[in-house]
């Protein structure tokens, strides 16, 4: 059986750690969990100190607070699986669609696997603005990148090793998603996308994501368009 890479960036998911950690540990596969805090301040790290030295775990912590991207470039550089999982710690994924995310990679189609919000999976029903939003995005990164994604955005991304070895990451902050999608397309490896459930936050319940990341993913859409 392949072994699967967890990587979870964490910043200020006290409320929410534990159930997250306890759903991944539960899916039947041989897996390492890699938690990264970045600067948490809401007495998350005090979570993760009890999962430090923990057989299959690995816990990172940032010495300021940089950005998902940077969080996801050290869990990254630390994983030993054959595939890596992104996995955030917000309760919005759920790690009971991991057999559904996996197939495509272990029946040899994909290199690269989107779990998207998009395709027809149950999703709680939340803001019609941040939905449009994120279509505006993904079309743009489809006429950038030619291909025909749903849902460019998603935090569910699932890739081999040997993609891993072959991309290098710059972005911070929430560009990592187009900058992903820019360099995987680049490089021609095979993507699939599959439908997944969705439990969207909102605002009052800890949704960091803003429009200033949004404007953010729309430069970096162009900028990976014609850079490296």
């Amino acid at each position: 059986m392949v072994k699967l890479s967890i990587v979870i960036p964490v910043y200020n998911e006290r409320d929410t750690l534990h159930v997250v950690i306890s759903k991944v540990e539960a899916v039947d596969y041989e897996k390492e969990i890699i938690l990264i805090d970045d600067y948490s301040t809401d007495g998350t790290r005090d979570v993760l100190k009890e999962y430090e030295g923990r057989e299959n775990f690995q816990v990172l912590y940032h010495d300021r607070n940089k950005g998902k991207g940077a969080a996801l470039r050290t869990g990254f550089s630390k994983t030993n699986g054959e595939i890596i999982i992104i996995q955030d710690a917000d309760l919005e994924y759920n790690p009971a669609d991991y057999g559904i995310l996996l197939e495509p990679i272990l029946d040899g189609r994909a290199d690269v696997v989107y779990g998207s919000r998009f395709l027809g999976g149950p999703h709680r029903v939340l803001f019609y603005w941040h939905y449009l939003g994120n279509k505006f995005l993904t079309t743009l990164s489809n006429m950038s990148t030619n291909l025909n994604l749903t849902d460019m955005e998603t935090g569910y991304k699932v890739f081999t090793k040997e993609v891993n070895d072959a991309l290098t990451f710059k972005c911070n902050r929430f560009g990592f998603e187009p900058e992903f999608t820019a360099k995987v397309a680049k490089k021609k490896f095979r993507i699939y996308e599959v439908p997944i459930s969705y439990s969207g936050r909102d605002y009052s319940e800890g949704k960091k994501i803003t429009w200033k990341d949004g404007f953010a993913a729309l430069w970096y859409i162009f900028k990976f368009r014609f850079s490296d």
